[in-house]
This record gives C-alpha cells, structure tokens and sequence, in this order.
C-alpha cells in the first residue's frame, strides 16, 4: 500500500509538485531542500529515478511512480521540462494525479507551464501547496535581491553596485549569486563593494537587449543610449533601432494626447499591452514636446530613405539620434 509517511515538525510531504519558473537559484534551493528532506527518509540512491519532458514517456513515469519504495519510506520521481511533455504523455499524467502514489513524490520541473492546461489545473487538485512558484523577478527589482545575497556572503553592496550587477550579468540569479560570492572573497575592508569595484571585476555575460536601448532614448538619455550602443557591438542593425524608436515615439504621440484628454488610465488599452508595460510612457512623454515627437517622425522616416539610399548605416542612425535627443 503506498502510504506517505508523516512527521509531526514538517507538513506531510504530498505526493506531487510542479517546481515552475525561470528564478534558477530559487528553483535550485527548493530542489536541494527537497533533496535534504527525503534523504533523511531513506536511501534515495535506490529510490530514486530522473526523466526528461522531450524524451519520456507518460507510462515511464507512471510505472517509476508506482512502484513501492525499496528500504526507504519514500521514492522520488523527477520530470526535468515537464512541460515539454506530448500531449499524450501530459493526459497519462494526468490521469494518474486523481489517485497518484502516496509513497512516492512526483516532482515536475518546468521553466513555464501555463495554468489553463490539464496537467497544471490536475497538480494544482493535490494540494495548497503543489504549486511552488519560481517566477522570476522584475528586473528593476533585483537591485535589492543582489544586495541581500551579499549579506548572505558576509559582504554589503550599495545600491550602485547591485544594479552593475544586473546590467553586467542579466536576471539569472545563479549567475548573480555566483559573483556576489567571488567579490565577497575579494573585498578587502569595512566599506561596501561599490560600482566601480564590479565593473572592474566582473565581465559583461549579459546581451543587452533593445528595450534597454529605447528606454534610455524614450528618458532622452543620450549618454546611455551611446553607452548600450557600444555595449550592444552591433548585435541589433541601425535599422531594427530606428524601427523600435519610431514604435516608441508613437507611442509617446498616443501618451500625450489621451492625456490631454484626460485619458491616461486607458493607454495600455489602447496601445493593447499590458498596464505594467506603459507605466513608465507618461514620465518620458513629458521629456519631449508633441512637436518634437513628430518632427522625430518625419526625420525618421528621411533617415530610412538615406540608409536605404547607400548611407552608412550606422552613421546615419548616430546622427539622427543625437539629433532627435538634443533637439
């Protein structure tokens, strides 16, 4: 009979769990937990098996999860990328979660798996806790993450330092974590690990992505925007920039209109994205007036005609961004 043992200091461990999310070191802690918690139970290098999402079958997984524990109180199942799983192996699980092996964790690992699936609402009938939530943080966010991890590693970090950490590494928390450990062994003193202690120490792994590039341009910062371009080495051509630019100055002409008219609240419906993604358009509407927006416009549209006409690219771009910025 599978039955899972309990224990009166934890709450019964329940037969299935969906680790989702792309937070790699929070998946990572909740994995080694687990890990920690059943090889107190019994030898798991006996009761254990690990699956693939894109290789396995749902009958394999099924099979290894019903089979009784062998001198341990528990048997653990892994699904790496369940979420990779054919539909026909995904349904095998699913039936299976209406009266799955009480003497066996099924534990399925997932960057994403969407909530309106069937093997997503069928772990979600396990129990409150089947769901654990490794969604990564917002990236304006992580500042403060960084500076947490530091204290972990015994070092302090100031603001300035953290957030180099994240244009310097991205959003991936091992990553970040992994660094913060490195220069807390390498600090020397009392004061906090500053700015131009990480640029000098830690290389840049992260792509900078053209949304940083248009952020800075729509906040008129053009020592940033320079700066990205150089960091960015040609990864995105003058055109695509320009093209992105063009998008977010009609966005800006949306933003500043609608409030004039007192609408302001309705922009994310009208631009149809979401209201986190416009939070920011009225701030860097008020960077430019509704003229200049649309003299950017026109001389956007002749600096595609001059790119398009044997100008060097590149050049055409720089000139018309400075220009747009300082006008």
């Amino acid at each position: 009979m599978c039955v899972m043992p309990t224990s009166n200091k934890q709450a019964p461990l329940l037969p299935a769990y969906l680790v989702v999310g792309e937070d790699e070191l929070k998946r990572e802690t909740v994995l080694k937990r687990l890990d920690q918690r059943l090889s107190k139970m019994g030898d798991m290098s006996f009761n254990s098996d690990r699956f693939k999402g894109e290789e396995a079958t749902g009958d394999e997984i099924v099979n290894a999860a019903n089979t009784l524990p062998f001198a341990s109180d528990v048997r653990l199942v892994r699904v790496d990328d369940v979420d990779r799983l054919k539909k026909a192996d995904s349904e095998i699980l699913v039936s299976y979660l209406e009266q799955p092996c009480q003497s066996t964790v099924l534990l399925m690992v997932a960057n994403k798996l969407n909530k309106s699936t069937r093997l997503y609402k069928a772990i979600t009938k396990v129990g409150k806790t089947a769901i654990i939530d490794c969604a990564p943080q917002n990236r304006r966010d992580l500042g403060r993450t960084v500076q947490a991890m530091g204290q972990t590693h015994g070092v302090r970090l100031t603001p300035g330092a953290a957030n180099a950490l994240v244009d310097l590494l991205g959003t991936n928390t091992v990553a970040l974590d992994s660094e913060v450990r490195k220069l807390a062994l390498a600090h020397r003193g009392s004061d906090p690990v500053n700015e131009n202690e990480v640029y000098s120490q830690v290389a840049r792994t992260a792509e900078i992505k053209p949304w940083e590039f248009v952020d800075a341009f729509a906040g008129r910062n053009l020592e940033r925007c320079l700066v990205l371009l150089h960091k960015m080495g040609g990864s995105t051509s003058p055109h695509a920039l320009l093209a992105f630019c063009v998008t977010r100055i009609r966005e800006l002409i949306t933003t500043k209109a609608l409030i004039a008219r007192g609408q302001g609240k309705s922009l994310g419906k009208v631009l149809k994205v979401p209201d986190w993604r416009v939070k920011n358009h009225p701030s860097w509407a008020r960077n430019y007036s509704m003229a200049e927006l649309v003299a950017a416009l026109k001389t956007a549209r002749d600096a595609e005609r001059q790119m398009k006409s044997g100008g060097v690219a590149e050049d055409v771009y720089l000139d018309w961004l400075v220009a747009t910025i300082r006008r």
